[in-house]
């Protein structure tokens, strides 16, 4: 059952009920952040991608996520960032998808050079075609493909901040890990990224251009990772057309948070997940 606890606004005093949401795991189970009752929320002035997330073990599989630190809008204009239990052993970005314990924020271990390790690569290779924006193989896709994936539970999107969360969100439900803010930031939107992969969210009001759709591509190429596109207005034709010849999956964010595919790759990665 969902944890509700009273929330004082600092502000103006205001008493709010506030109910965790439950997001879910890899194995399927709803996984919510413990609320601390004894703890005070905080005003938040501005925003930092670190202090935006929370670090929660889900108490089916054992697994320690990142899930979006819960918080609550007060109706004097103040935005509360909610009280939680810190878990043991964590600090900030601190554990990655598959509970292994590796921060989710380095992204692949690189060696002296700089480059990945030959056991990231070999990870990577699983889940990447030979070039990046190639459409996998279909025979490859379906011999790969999950038996079974539990429904992907959406986030009503209010905001610029809950399209990254929704696209976040739906990255770890493909099968993505250790997803991230990206390092480089893109020209337009922001950009996400994981192993193997980078995205891109744009929240504008104008479909996604040509120019975006290409510029997204080529930073994978540097990358030698997958890209996706996720946009809120949908997409330009010619950045469409492009799209479909270089492989690249576009997703559209409906206001109930669900991607939906809007091209044959995007489709097929959906479908199957990232393998």
């Amino acid at each position: 059952m969902a944890e509700t606890v009273p929330v004082r606004c600092p502000a103006c005093r205001r008493e709010h009920r506030y109910t965790a949401p439950a997001y879910p795991c890899v194995c399927g189970a709803p996984v919510a952040p413990r609320l601390d009752r004894d703890g005070s929320a905080t005003p938040v002035s501005h925003r930092d991608w670190q202090d935006d997330w929370v670090t929660v073990r889900c108490g089916s599989c054992g697994r320690r996520g990142e899930w979006p630190r819960p918080e609550v809008g007060c109706a004097c204009g103040v935005v509360l960032r909610v009280a939680v239990v810190k878990e043991r052993g964590t600090t900030g970005l601190a554990a990655a998808d598959d509970g292994s314990g590796t921060a989710a924020s380095r992204g692949p271990e690189a060696g002296k050079d700089g480059t990945a390790t030959d056991q990231d690569d070999q990870q990577g290779s699983a889940r990447r075609p030979d070039k990046p924006g190639r459409p996998r193989d279909a025979a490859a896709v379906a011999a790969t493909a999950p038996a079974a994936r539990h429904p992907f539970l959406s986030v009503t999107i209010r905001t610029a901040r809950d399209a990254v969360t929704a696209t976040a969100l739906y990255l770890r439900w493909l099968g993505y890990r250790g997803v991230r803010r990206a390092d480089q930031r893109p020209p337009s939107g922001i950009g996400l990224a994981a192993r193997g992969v980078v995205a891109q969210v744009d929240p504008a009001v104008r479909p996604a251009t040509l120019r975006d759709v290409e510029c997204l591509w080529l930073t994978a190429m540097t990358e030698s990772a997958d890209c996706l596109y996720f946009s809120l207005s949908g997409y330009a034709d010619d950045a469409r057309a492009r799209a479909d010849a270089l492989g690249v999956p576009l997703f559209v964010l409906d206001l109930t948070g669900t991607p939906r595919p809007v091209n044959a790759p995007a489709e097929t990665l959906a479908a199957t997940g990232a393998g």
